[in-house]
């Protein structure tokens, strides 16, 4: 794989991504926040939201098998990309659980492999679920200081 094949890949991920309902659904995955394989498989079902949680995790977890099966180059991937790492450290918690109650012991392996596989991956992961954790806490209190006004 060449660079020039690797960054037009990218390119081409880039531009799936700027499509009108998967940006809705990238914006309500940011809002998103499990805690338990029954949460996210509630989600799953739910009418309204399900096909966003379905859409942002398949993409995510399809790009990374691109990487992972040599199609795009991993550093350059990992250079120009961090929303996976976002999606992945929301679902990371519960992973082992999700997996279980698939039944699919190889659920959003490539995108973990793709994460795990650099040389910082589980601290990238720790540090993303500890901003996020942060930024909800700053949206709550926001939104607890809007309705006491």
């Amino acid at each position: 794989m060449s660079k020039v094949e690797s960054a037009d890949l990218i390119l081409k991920l880039y531009d799936l991504r700027r499509e009108e309902t998967m940006r809705k659904a990238r914006d309500w995955m940011f809002t998103f926040n499990p805690t338990s394989a029954d949460e996210y498989f509630g989600a799953m079902m739910n009418p309204e939201v399900g096909g966003y949680l379905r859409m942002v995790t398949s993409y995510w977890d399809m790009a990374a098998s691109f990487v992972n099966h040599g199609a795009i180059e991993a550093d350059m991937f990992n250079d120009t990309q961090g929303e996976h790492i976002m999606v992945f450290a929301k679902i990371e918690p519960i992973l082992a659980e999700l997996r279980e109650k698939f039944e699919n012991p190889e659920a959003f392996k490539h995108l973990e492999k793709v994460i795990m596989d650099r040389p910082d991956g589980a601290e990238i992961v720790a540090k993303t679920q500890a901003w996020m954790k942060t930024i909800h806490e700053q949206i709550a209190s926001a939104q607890a200081n809007q309705a006491s006004a």
